[in-house]
């Protein structure tokens, strides 16, 4: 070994880029393990940008002529220069890697950008719309771009900070599913499953710093194909997860296979970081609901005016008023003392008095005071029965006595969730808490159904390869965010969309400000690709990417989910079902912005030119909630809801003082070469407040290495 790393060090004084390379290879070779999962670590992938602007410097590919379905040019090379031509705008260009100097002029309308391994990339964010339905909650985020490069990109916004992260990646099961390198990974490649690995990895690595250590969950769907290889991998890149892998039928008559097994399930791998617990299989607690009393007194001691023993106090003869329309109780009135008749009691607009009367006139007591009925209907323990016409008393008022209420304080008695009225559902657990099985046989997770269906009813036409049952990724992130309401979950393989979608359910369900942060591309179907290369079209053209995944699926799909309308601007005409059942046509109350992630250029850093699409990144650091400061400010300081932004460090006070003013804000960004005056500035700010440092020359915060 100390021979090889002299001849390495020998190689580096020649050429100390190659010299690198063999000592970075030589690094990977010995840290190999003598067992478990050794794998080719195949150079990462070299990444095509269609959309991204052709700049000088660039590194190409040359695309394939319009109307074929030829493979473009994959020889790298790079633009020299851009000059006008006789059509349109050329590029000269210099052939990368070649043993002899070759250039050629083309057409810039041929070229297509390439990210690179080790390619220095400043990634931002442009918004491409939003929908806002969820007044000031949190936006879920969906951002159209190379997963790799959008992770690296949150590891700025929001390391240590997810909760949890589902993903769905390629099953690598040698259908035109996924790329490296830019091409299609076909059955009958021998590296298939390497290359499978080391694409999965990659991400893997950022996505691990993204999660909080201290309690958090992974959860990665597979099936048989790589769910081996995959445990594996998963062990050595989590060694301090604790792993469990649960069977879940995914198909109920099962895919057929020709001399196969029917395959009717699939995996699902649990990696649980820290205090991360599963929450119990709340359906199979059993539950003796509490009970609710009567709240006018029955004993006819308890009448009004009654003295001696069983009496009642002379304040607990009041009105109650009933809102007709809802069924809910509007207000407490106040005692009417024992002069003033019933037909005198006060009455109020659109509301219903109510008094506690038997059905023989007998003017009876509430069994509390109206100081304790107020209480009691604003913690949800005070309600409303059903309308009785013609009745002395028009409706039964029913109460939880101060023992439940006691009960429910010490945990005794459990909470669920709220009535329609707004009173506690509330019961008594009984026996053990069952924890869910490895086995999960659940006709809600059945993927045609739940999923196909789902997706149909939502976009109508648009169809999308094998989307998961909404019910069964609801259920994976029930038992690990279902006790935080405001947990962050990371999907980074997003697809259609399910993910968020899901999350938004669970909102629904408890009323949580849960957020997502869904991740896809833009590729196109491999069989949709060819009818448009028939059509003349390429990667980057307007009417090519309208059929990308982002556009045409994940997009309309979320803003579907949100508005209750189909693309077409058509109610939906479905019901969501199990746990929480309502109209699809409902909506829901969140809100949603779509980004694409772009790729900045050095010229443009060194100018600061490029702070608008940094912008959303410094935004969704802050929570992503509220407004966002989409441009530098003239008065050289900004604040928002969420965070603040000092560009100019001699208004510093004038910044303080809006900061101290703002009742939610949690960042404070300082722009600022000078550490020494950043320092000052943050010990001047709230506690609360974090400070954040900005270099002046914005992206530099935000670089990283393709690949790296």
């Amino acid at each position: 070994m100390s021979r090889l790393t002299e001849l390495i060090d020998q190689a580096k004084t020649k050429d100390a880029q190659f010299g690198t390379d063999l000592d970075s290879e030589f690094k990977t070779l010995s840290s190999r393990l003598p067992f478990g999962l050794n794998f080719e670590r195949h150079r990462p992938e070299a990444v095509e940008l269609p959309q991204r602007l052709i700049r000088k410097g660039d590194k190409v590919h040359l695309m394939s002529p319009r109307g074929t379905a030829k493979k473009g040019n994959q020889q790298l090379w790079q633009v020299k220069a851009i000059r006008k031509g006789e059509n349109g705008k050329v590029a000269d260009l210099e052939l990368l890697g070649g043993t002899e100097l070759e250039r050629q002029t083309t057409v810039i309308d041929d070229l297509v950008v390439v990210a690179e391994f080790r390619d220095t990339i400043y990634p931002g964010l442009v918004s491409t719309g939003k929908v806002r339905r969820g007044g000031d909650k949190a936006f879920h985020t969906i951002i159209n771009g190379e997963n790799y490069h959008v992770l690296k990109a949150l590891t700025y916004t929001h390391r240590g900070k997810v909760d949890a992260i589902y993903i769905d990646p390629p099953y690598n099961t040698g259908a035109k599913d996924w790329k490296y390198n830019n091409d299609y990974v076909e059955a009958d490649d021998i590296y298939r499953h390497s290359k499978w690995l080391a694409m999965v990895e990659r991400r893997l690595l950022p996505a691990k710093e993204l999660l909080n250590p201290a309690n958090s969950v992974l959860i990665v769907t597979i099936d048989e194909k790589e769910y081996l290889r995959l445990g594996l991998l998963l062990e050595q890149t989590f060694p301090e997860a604790r792993i469990q892998m649960v069977s879940s039928v995914t198909n109920p008559a099962g895919a057929g296979r020709r001399s196969d097994f029917a395959r009717t399930d699939e995996y699902i791998y649990f990696l649980q970081f820290g205090r991360s617990t599963i929450m119990p299989e709340s359906r199979m607690i059993e539950e003796v609901p509490v009970i609710w009393d009567t709240l006018r007194r029955s004993s006819l001691a308890g009448a009004r005016g009654k003295k001696g023993r069983g009496a009642c106090g002379p304040n607990q003869f009041f009105p109650i008023y009933v809102d007709p329309a809802t069924g809910k109780i509007a207000e407490i009135g106040e005692p009417l003392p024992e002069t003033v008749a019933v037909a005198d009691a006060p009455q109020r607009t659109g509301l219903v008095t109510t008094l506690p009367i038997r059905p023989d006139g007998t003017e009876m007591n509430w069994g509390i005071t109206p100081d304790i009925a107020k209480r009691r209907l604003k913690d949800g323990h005070l309600r409303a029965g059903k309308f009785t016409p013609d009745a002395h008393q028009s409706y039964v008022i029913s109460y939880l006595t101060a023992g439940i209420v006691r009960d429910i304080a010490l945990g005794k008695a459990v909470v669920k969730g709220r009535n329609p009225d707004g009173t506690v559902d509330a019961f008594y657990p009984t026996g053990r808490e069952k924890m869910p099985t490895t086995n999960w046989n659940r006709s809600s997770h059945d993927a045609q159904r739940y999923g196909t269906e789902v997706l149909k009813v939502l976009l109508g036409s648009r169809s999308f390869p094998y989307p998961k049952s909404l019910y069964a990724v609801e259920d994976c992130l029930r038992f690990f965010v279902a006790d935080k309401p405001d947990a962050i979950v990371v999907d980074f393989f997003s697809g259609s969309g399910t993910t968020a979608h899901a999350v938004m359910r669970l909102n629904h369900q408890d009323n949580g400000s849960r957020q997502s942060i869904s991740i896809t591309n833009n590729e196109v179907a491999a069989d949709e690709q060819k009818a448009l290369r028939a059509k003349g079209l390429r990667p980057g053209d307007a009417e090519w990417e309208q059929w990308g995944i982002c556009d045409y699926i994940t997009k309309p799909r979320v803003q579907a989910a949100i508005t209750g309308e189909t693309p077409s601007g058509e109610p939906i005409d479905g019901d969501y079902e199990f746990i929480d059942e309502f109209a699809m046509g409902d909506g829901f109350a969140e809100n949603a912005e779509f980004f694409t992630l772009t790729y900045e250029s050095p010229l443009a850093v060194n100018h600061n030119l490029a702070f608008a699409r940094i912008a959303p990144l410094l935004w969704m650091r802050a929570g992503s909630r509220g407004n966002r400061i989409d441009k530098l400010p003239e008065e050289g300081w900004a604040v928002v809801e969420t965070y603040g932004l000092l560009t100019d460090v001699d208004s510093a006070t004038s910044f303080i003082k809006a900061v101290n003013k703002a009742k939610d804000l949690r960042l404070a960004y300082v722009v600022t070469d000078d550490g020494h005056r950043f320092q000052a500035i943050a010990r001047r700010l709230p506690e609360d407040v974090e400070p954040v440092r900005l270099y002046e020359s914005y992206l530099t915060n935000f670089k990283f290495a393709n690949g790296e």
